[in-house]
């Protein structure tokens, strides 16, 4: 079984989530498939089936948050100045002008950065785990499917 390591918030988000759509998520879908059900024959009734596919993506976000609550870890973010679980690092791509740069947060993918300008990066993705114990200053090579890639690490901050 996969272990989900998780920010202490990102925990408290999910539980939230979980607990609004098995409550008020499942009462509101069943309005509706009531609703639509009274609107008579079923085979050819757009909301009764739009309904049901709400209700079946639903019930999959409710199993998908299950299996990461019973199966998880609160990481503990160190500021040590290297790529870490938690930490938001900068890069800059060879050949690329400074104004390029990118901002990862590194970390599970149901992580939600405050800032909208850095994305979530899975530390066992290439570039992931290739950055992995780097530090401000140092070049990393991955493979990406494109070939050969080297990076620049501009920064490396605590996050979480």
């Amino acid at each position: 079984m996969v272990m989900h390591r998780l920010s202490h918030m990102t925990l408290v988000r999910l539980q939230a989530e979980h607990l609004d759509l098995t409550t008020r998520g499942r009462i509101e879908v069943a309005k509706r498939i009531g609703r639509a059900r009274e609107m008579g024959d079923l085979k050819e009734n757009g909301d009764y089936h739009a309904a049901k596919d709400d209700q079946g993506h639903m019930e999959g976000r409710i199993r998908q948050i299950e299996a990461i609550l019973e199966n998880h870890e609160i990481i503990e973010v160190v500021d040590d100045g290297k790529v870490a679980l938690g930490c938001t690092v900068t890069v800059l791509y060879k050949g690329d002008s400074p104004d390029q740069a990118e901002r990862y947060l590194i970390g599970h993918m149901e992580e939600q950065p405050d800032d909208p300008s850095v994305s979530v990066m899975s530390p066992t993705s290439p570039l992931g785990a290739a950055l992995m114990g780097a530090k401000a200053g140092d070049a990393v090579t991955y493979e990406a499917p494109n070939g050969t890639l080297t990076v620049s690490v501009l920064g490396v901050t605590a996050s979480l």
